[in-house]
């Protein structure tokens, strides 16, 4: 096309523009060609320093603009146009660029020579709208201009675009034009290569406005190609491949704007690497860019016809007249796909056919419908298109087992499959909400060498601080060993939020967060889901029950959830259910480890014992770090409240010691694990016996409840007095006897030699009795139970559990 500069008027364009204005009789179309002539002559200026070539440039460029003046004041007489006369205006700007370029050649002292496509190019209107080339004709016209103009070392300067028909009218090569004048003649001369200059780095492995992650492809066969550029990647027009292919020659596209990229080249085939046969149903993690799937393109307004009905089955010619009546509406289909029970027949055509369609097809089986033959046609609208495509997927086991299993886990439904004979592409139809997380997905699962993974943080305090901490110091010890990448997307307290399009810096981000914008849980939660990795998980460190009412949304969406927040599980037992059985009947996970144990490994072991076959009968634990700490450091002459105050100064106790002193806290975690169990039981069926006084319990300050407290250091005391003289401790326990259904939290007598009373600081202990542990040797799991570090430890291991059944290597 001709030569354009940003801002300034392009050739093609005014060309049109003034053809347009002529055939409405807008006299206005000579300022179209004033503007053409300015930029041509000050063009020719810039260029041609020699004289002799600037004045025959100008001459013929003068003489030709003249020769249009002439048919645009025709044309705006008739006021109308033809095609032959658009056609013959419009190629214009290929003359002269082509023209000028040869001679500024000439005028740096090389040789070139132009040649006008239309002295060698003939082709004939093709029924589908283009043009096919007649190459015996073209062959003879150009070895015989070869013969009469070429010079030794010459360059030659091709016009693009345009040809003429046999009967010598001047055409265009229809849409790619340009394009295909340059595989044309690389036919024609038998070019060892041909490349296509544009302003793109070459064929990416999907759409990089969408993808963060896509890569720019080193090579991809005709057929890819052709596959990619149905989808609308930015790839040759089919049509522009056929004249390298007819002799194999590689075509190249390049970045005028951008040569140090090398592009990608278009030929045959791209074999797999050797040696890579047979691995690929293995679905292990590893970098397969180039070797099975090159594209992963999208349609992204189209509507999902559906032709159903019982008397469609073993009745030849129902599809022909589908597709029949959608053709006489004037409908393209764009995918079509029929199960082998002959009972429906559904395609996809472009959402703005839809209605057309389903009216032509109404019409045509009216009879049908009315006699029950035809069910129903039903439209389903809002959906997309997401298509995989690779020559290398032919005869390879596994890759539709790869793309379905990335679009489960991302919790995206697929509507409709379609797939050729040939197994160069894979097509599925998805709600069009949920195309990008398909193509996120789906781009993730075949060219991620890394689980990329994005997390979003609720609740960035004591725990979720030191969750951030450990995360940034395992970031490169997980990509380098484990090929998990972890993201911090989002982070989200009660008031404020920090949002990324990128990764978080672990090691600024309280001060970015410190000047976050206001929270609010939507758009946290969109902000995740649309993030680029394909896979998120929601990490909530809070302790609140609005932040846990957000867990059955979050894993309906596909977000994995992991937590340590109690509020959920041990809540209302009707959502519990809800939450479990998502879990169950999909692929997104809810990780809760910390909800009972903080690090200890104590819904891992009872799941693991259930899984197994083993047959629980009781959970017998101290699940209170506190508690522990206050009962193991109680001895005789030491006051129950001096014990609480020293608890509370170190940091043991909540703000309030109440809220540990209560038991809530072991309440909560008992119903977590009868639930675990299979017990139907809610948070106020657990009996609590309760250590504040019942006096102080509605005082309203902290600090009179601690001045209050000493007063009742008797009723500890004398029960503590009570077991020493038995030989006992006192613990303070939850217990799940499940034989009766029940729990409960209470202070119990143990004696001194059982493992209860061997605890030491703010451990933890848990005895599992089941048919194979039995009360003479439980199955005991102890060690430390509070604090952040620990906490944040058992936070970690469950992301690194959702990573493994993502795919990370264990």
């Amino acid at each position: 096309m001709g030569v354009a500069v940003k801002g300034e008027p392009k050739v093609t364009d005014c060309l049109i523009n003034a053809t347009d204005m002529a055939a409405k009789r807008d006299d206005t179309y000579a300022a179209e060609l004033t503007k053409l002539e300015d930029k041509h002559v000050s063009t020719a200026k810039a260029l041609l320093t020699d004289k002799a070539e600037y004045d025959a440039y100008i001459a013929a460029f003068n003489e030709e603009l003249n020769d249009l003046r002439a048919m645009f004041k025709a044309i705006y007489i008739a006021g109308c146009s033809t095609d032959a006369f658009g056609d013959f205006v419009v190629g214009h700007g290929e003359l002269w660029t082509a023209r000028l370029c040869a001679a500024t050649i000439r005028c740096k002292g090389g040789k070139a020579v132009w040649i006008d496509a239309r002295d060698i190019l003939v082709v004939t209107e093709s029924e589908d709208g283009g043009v096919d080339v007649d190459y015996s004709l073209s062959n003879a016209n150009l070895d015989k201009w070869y013969d009469e103009h070429m010079q030794e070392g010459a360059v030659v300067m091709v016009t693009g675009f345009i040809a003429r028909t046999p009967e010598g009218v001047p055409t265009t090569l229809k849409r790619n034009g340009s394009d295909y004048s340059a595989t044309i003649f690389g036919a024609l001369t038998q070019a060892r290569n041909i490349t296509i200059w544009t302003d793109v780095d070459g064929v990416f492995s999907a759409d990089p406005r969408r993808v963060k992650g896509a890569k720019c492809l080193n090579s991809i066969s005709y057929n890819e190609a052709w596959e990619l550029a149905y989808f609308g990647a930015n790839v040759l027009h089919p049509r522009t491949t056929l004249p390298a292919m007819k002799y194999n020659i590689p075509v190249t596209l390049r970045n005028y704007f951008n040569q140090a990229a090398p592009g990608t080249s278009i030929g045959m085939a791209c074999p797999l690497p050797a040696g890579d046969e047979g691995n690929v149903g293995k679905f292990e993690t590893r970098d397969m860019s180039g070797e099975l799937v090159k594209g992963i393109a999208t349609i992204d307004d189209v509507c999902l016809i559906n032709v159903e009905g019982t008397g469609m089955v073993g009745v030849p010619g129902t599809a022909n007249t589908v597709f029949k009546a959608v053709k006489e509406a004037g409908c393209n289909v764009v995918m079509i796909s029929q199960a082998s029970s002959e009972h429906s027949i559904c395609f996809a055509v472009r959402s703005h056919e839809a209605d057309a369609a389903v009216a032509a097809l109404n019409k045509t089986f009216e009879k049908a419908i009315a006699a029950g033959r035809i069910s129903r046609i039903l439209p389903l609208k809002d959906c997309s298109i997401l298509a995989i495509v690779g020559q290398n997927m032919c005869q390879t086991p596994g890759v539709s087992a790869m793309l379905f299993e990335a679009l489960a886990q991302s919790a995206v439904n697929v509507i409709a499959i379609a797939q050729g004979a040939s197994e160069y592409n894979i097509t599925v139809v998805v709600s069009k909400k949920d195309v990008n997380k398909a193509l996120q997905a789906a781009h993730g699962r075949f060219y991620l060498s890394k689980t990329a993974i994005s997390v979003g943080l609720v609740g960035p305090g004591l725990v979720g601080k030191t969750l951030l901490r450990q995360m940034k110091e395992q970031l490169e010890t997980l990509q380098d060993e484990f090929a998990v990448e972890l993201r911090v997307v989002a982070i989200t307290g009660g008031r404020k939020m920090l949002l990324s399009d990128g990764a978080i810096d672990l090691d600024s981000w309280e001060d970015e967060y410190a000047s976050g914008v206001q929270a609010n849980m939507d758009d946290f939660t969109k902000h995740v889901l649309e993030s680029e990795a394909p896979n998120q998980i929601i990490v909530d460190c809070s302790a609140s029950d609005v932040v846990a009412g957000h867990y059955k949304e979050w894993l309906s969406k596909g977000l994995h959830v992991v937590t340590p927040n109690k509020k959920a599980n041990s809540g209302p037992l009707a959502y519990y259910k809800e939450l479990r059985s998502i879990q169950r009947n999909s692929y997104t996970h809810y990780f809760y480890e910390g909800t009972v144990g903080a690090g200890l490994p104590i819904i891992a072991t009872l799941q693991s014992l259930r899984n197994s076959g083993d047959k629980v009968e009781r959970i017998e634990g101290i699940f209170s770090g506190t508690l522990s700490y206050i009962f193991n450091t109680l001895e005789p002459g030491k006051k129950f409240s001096d014990i609480v105050a020293q608890a509370k100064e170190a940091g043991y106790t909540e703000p309030d010691p109440r809220d540990d002193l209560s038991g809530m806290d072991v309440a909560r975690k008992v119903t977590i694990l009868a639930r675990e169990c299979g017990l139907n039981i809610e948070l106020s069926d657990v009996p609590i016996q309760s250590l504040v006084p019942e006096p102080l319990r509605d005082i309203e300050s902290v600090d009179e409840f601690m001045k209050e407290l000493p007063k009742y250091d008797g009723d500890i005391l004398s029960k503590q007095e009570e077991a020493a003289a038995a030989g006992e401790v006192l613990c303070f326990v939850g217990v799940v006897d499940v034989k009766n259904g029940t729990g409960s939290v209470e202070l119990r007598r143990y004696p001194a030699d059982h493992p209860f009373a061997q605890l030491k600081g703010s451990d933890n202990i848990v005895s599992f009795t089941t048919k194979y542990y039995t009360s003479a040797g439980p199955l005991v799991v102890r060690g430390p139970g509070a604090g952040a570090e620990v906490t944040a430890g058992g936070v970690f291991g469950d992301i690194l559990r959702v990573c493994a059944y993502l795919g990370a290597p264990s």
